[in-house]
């Protein structure tokens, strides 16, 4: 469930709306096309994951194949990744407030999810997982149900705001292209970010009873998972109303509820899409936790992110993610209309970084494997080393897009050295902290 709740988020339940307006019905093609590489991207870390089953996930892979500097850069790009996303999602959260409390400032929404999420991370693992679970429940229930509404207005040929219904609407305006390949471009970043968290099944996997039996079936749902919601949900959205009906910021599942004209769906949708943000933080608290402390105990970062309650909870960790994620409800004060497409791109450099090390993680175990120094387990990527090698140059592609995608997308790439200038300054203060570890042998026992 975690693996589900994962893959379905504000991505899909907000993010589709302007995405569709812009792209137009190409999106679903786009959604397939970055879901082959996320499946191959979860499928590399369900390999790594079967051979050592770990709480430090592709983080410590990182460590095990490659050495401490690519552990360092996984895991702070993946801190990246999460702490953007959150404060996205955090904003997200505040949006769907408004919707029953228009004149709430946006902030006060965005603090008070934060701290109920926040609260609920620091209790304890089963109650994060139990929430979680409930959670995923409530999208994928919701999600079907959308699903079945919208195929029963299409059997029976009932007209939606005044337009028939079927596959002649994406025909009768402008074609899965109709606002030309480059729009379709355009909007991969976004659809990467809506990606974000399908990985999460392998950071869970070292707190999951008995791993080796469970994570292979997790992985391999991924796939279909992305077939039927992303791309299904989104067919189907295509054929109730012409994409350009669709509007950012605004979920288009709540569009077109609505102008099937069903009483209460804007409500219900609403409050459906608020828990899959309030999902999304959570999962960012979650993994972040348990990410840093991976990190600390190697030196990589500050040792007191090492510190783990009675409960079993990384609580330090979870309270830095939980102070940066403040800096989002800050955001929702100066700039509530941009705050959450500035954070959703720049989280999306944090994913596009960590699936990167991923695969090259990925790639070193097979050149261990091939050396006879680790044995691959029987769960493995397919078409290995090629795919690896194309994911990585999709990734790559996706990034140098970002530049092109409006004022937000040159904002991201000029904050990408200064990314790269703190991750260098970051890496030699920590090296002093690498070097004792080292000394004291601790390293090789919290990988």
């Amino acid at each position: 469930m975690i693996a589900i709740g994962g893959a379905i988020g504000s991505g899909l339940f907000l993010g589709a709306g302007g995405r569709l307006h812009s792209a137009g019905p190409a999106l679903m093609i786009v959604y397939a096309v970055a879901g082959v590489f996320a499946f191959l991207v979860v499928r590399a870390m369900g390999e790594m994951v079967m051979h050592r089953p770990t709480s430090g996930s592709f983080v410590s892979y990182s460590r095990e194949f490659i050495g401490e500097k690519s552990a360092y850069f996984a895991g702070w790009m993946y801190f990246l990744n999460w702490a953007c996303s959150g404060m996205g999602d955090v904003t997200a959260a505040a949006v769907y407030v408004k919707f029953f409390f228009p004149d709430i400032q946006q902030w006060i929404p965005a603090l008070i999810a934060l701290a109920v999420v926040l609260a609920v991370n620091l209790v304890s693992v089963k109650i994060f997982g139990e929430l979680e679970f409930w959670f995923a429940i409530i999208k994928v229930v919701t999600l079907i149900a959308f699903m079945v509404i919208a195929i029963v207005v299409l059997v029976i040929r009932t007209p939606v705001d005044g337009h028939s219904t079927g596959p002649q609407i994406i025909f009768d305006n402008g074609g899965f292209f109709p606002f030309g390949f480059l729009a379709v471009l355009m909007i991969l970043q976004g659809v990467v970010f809506a990606y974000a968290g399908v990985e999460m099944v392998g950071v869970a996997a070292g707190e999951t009873n008995n791993p080796r039996k469970v994570i292979p079936k997790a992985v391999n749902s991924v796939g279909w998972r992305i077939a039927i919601f992303y791309v299904g949900s989104v067919l189907l959205l295509t054929m109730l109303l012409p994409s350009s009906v669709y509007q950012s910021g605004v979920s288009p599942f709540v569009t077109a509820l609505d102008k099937i004209g069903i009483p209460g769906s804007a409500g219900i949708m609403n409050i459906v899409i608020l828990t899959a943000a309030l999902s999304s933080v959570n999962s960012g608290l979650y993994t972040t936790g348990r990410v840093l402390r991976s990190l600390a105990f190697n030196g990589s970062a500050p040792m007191f992110l090492s510190k783990m309650s009675k409960s079993g909870v990384p609580y330090a960790g979870v309270l830095l993610t939980g102070v940066i994620y403040l800096i989002g409800v800050f955001l929702n004060l100066i700039l509530p209309h941009d705050a959450f497409e500035v954070t959703t791109e720049l989280s999306a450099v944090g994913i596009i970084g960590m699936w990167s090390m991923i695969m090259v993680a990925h790639l070193a175990m097979l050149r261990a494997a091939n050396a006879g120094l680790v044995e691959r387990p029987a769960f493995r990527l397919p078409g290995a080393p090629y795919t690896n090698y194309v994911t990585l140059v999709f990734l790559v592609f996706v990034l140098a897009m970002t530049w092109f995608n409006g004022h937000t997308g040159k904002i991201v790439v000029g904050c990408i050295p200064l990314i790269a200038i703190a991750l260098v300054v970051g890496w030699f203060c920590a090296r002093g902290g690498v070097d004792r570890i080292r000394r004291q042998g601790v390293g090789s026992h919290h990988r």
